[in-house]
């Protein structure tokens, strides 16, 4: 209970210096999930004709350079169209919603999401990105990567 609590402070005060440094994950939140026992991904088929999301940059198959440019695509599958505003972004263990953290600094259209310099602590992450169709199919997307 102790280190459950322990956590849950260290996230409040995570969240409250989010709002002044800018970055995506706090170096608290970072911490919290590399010290977190690794979480089961989900291994459910995707449905049918559901969205996709395509990582164009960066390549996450090397080390990142932070900040990083991101930038994601969507694709629909006829005749259905990605919801943009239906865009999630969890962060880690914990999945810890990033979204709105995300969208203050990014470019959001119909097509796809642009951030420009996107910060991260170095060490390991897990990112989960999911996203809605107009015919209400979802797909879910995760990325691990390495941050410098």
């Amino acid at each position: 209970m102790k280190k459950v609590l322990a956590l849950a402070a260290c996230l409040l005060g995570a969240a409250a210096a989010m709002a002044q440094t800018g970055m995506l994950v706090t170096e608290e939140e970072f911490k919290a999930s590399a010290a977190a026992p690794e979480l089961p991904l989900s291994r459910s088929m995707q449905q049918a004709g559901a969205p996709k999301i395509e990582l164009i940059s960066p390549d996450i198959n090397k080390p990142v350079a932070a900040p990083t440019n991101i930038e994601l695509r969507f694709v629909g599958s006829s005749p259905a169209e990605p919801r943009p505003e239906s865009f999630k972004a969890m962060y880690g263990a914990f999945r810890i919603d990033i979204t709105q953290r995300l969208l203050k600094v990014a470019r959001v259209t119909k097509d796809g999401i642009s951030v420009s310099g996107a910060d991260l602590p170095p060490g390991k992450h897990q990112l989960t990105l999911t996203l809605t169709d107009t015919l209400g199919r979802q797909t879910q997307q995760v990325l691990s990567f390495v941050v410098q």
